[in-house]
């Protein structure tokens, strides 16, 4: 048979261009690859900067959801029976988490601060301190209360133990060594060896942030942005076949698949994935230490920059926190619940 001038353009090999062949997509993707290569090397580092100080911000509000969902349903099981056991629990963990908030505070005055220096980091530790205390007698006002029954101490203490944990991540980073004794530590086990290369490294602010960054993937890869996105893709929404009494799973004795999906997808696709792009970014900077790029390898310091993104990060999830606690005062019309 002959071949036409399609035919012809396919022997050629001109259709690996076409825009539906693997080839030209594969071809596109290693353009987009070589040229990122030829970025400057502080665009990523800004770059980075941003793109964490958002992801830190996304930890903070599902730590304040985690938090509300706990005491919600804590106190629920309260109402429903055995009720000093559970408030006896409640008063437990905030004690806990209060108690190492504390020994927190004392060790950032006692390692990251000296009576005749480190001015920066004896302000930014006070006005977290004093932040904190601010947020925990706004969680127990009357009014609040009366507002939001379930507000309490148990969110409070688990914020102000994640923002103590911010600022020590935040003093991690200064640059000056008489105020940072990780600084010493990560120089010292930084220096060249006899080989000329430079000894790999771990420090402590690094591997617990490590462990905070997979848990909240985790808890990012189970849970949406709102319980009735989690009730769907976990499968355990009410439907109306639900509501009247009927498994929409079971069919003449004979469990069958259904559309979970008709409505509406079952988890927003959007932010789950916006969540992982910041995750890759966190994570690239964390795996890095905020260092700049142009530093040498004698003398490994963060920017100041870094430590600005962070103290900043842990401020507004504080102002986040307090909001969830004001707005339905503030806003009485709409539903918080």
């Amino acid at each position: 048979c002959g071949v036409g001038a399609e035919g012809e353009e396919t022997l050629n090999g001109d259709s690996t261009t076409s825009p539906g062949n693997p080839l030209s997509r594969t071809y596109t993707n290693s353009q987009h690859e070589l040229l990122s290569l030829f970025l400057p090397t502080p665009v990523w580092f800004y770059f980075g900067m941003v793109g964490s100080f958002f992801f830190i911000l996304i930890q903070l509000i599902l730590l304040i959801d985690f938090a509300h969902s706990w005491s919600q349903i804590w106190l629920r099981n309260a109402d429903e029976g055995n009720a000093k056991g559970w408030y006896a629990a409640l008063f437990i963990f905030t004690f806990i988490f209060y108690a190492v908030s504390l020994a927190a505070v004392v060790l950032l005055y006692v390692y990251y601060t000296r009576p005749d220096g480190c001015t920066e980091n004896k302000v930014l530790i006070s006005l977290n301190l004093i932040f904190c205390i601010i947020a925990s007698v706004v969680s127990i006002l009357p009014k609040i209360q009366d507002a939001q029954p379930h507000s309490g101490l148990l969110q409070a203490s688990i914020i102000t133990l994640y923002t103590l944990f911010i600022t020590w991540l935040a003093l991690a980073n200064v640059p000056d060594k008489d105020c940072n004794p990780t600084l010493l530590v990560r120089n010292s086990t930084a220096a060249l060896g006899a080989d000329g290369q430079v000894t790999q490294w771990w420090d402590a602010p690094s591997i617990v942030g490590l462990v905070v960054f997979l848990l909240c993937t985790l808890f990012i890869s189970i849970r949406s942005s709102d319980h009735s996105q989690v009730n769907k893709m976990m499968l355990t929404e009410e439907s109306p076949a639900m509501l009247s009494g009927g498994d929409p799973g079971v069919e003449d004795g004979a469990r069958r698949a259904y559309d979970n999906e008709q409505d509406g997808v079952a988890y927003n696709y959007t932010f789950f994935h916006i969540c992982l792009f910041l995750a890759s970014l966190y994570i690239m900077m964390t795996l890095t230490n905020w260092y700049r790029p142009d530093e040498g390898s004698q003398m490994l310091t963060s920017p100041w920059t870094a430590v600005w993104v962070k103290i900043s990060s842990s401020w507004a999830g504080l102002l986040l926190y307090l909001w969830t606690l004001v707005a339905p005062i503030l806003l009485p019309g709409r539903e918080f619940s």
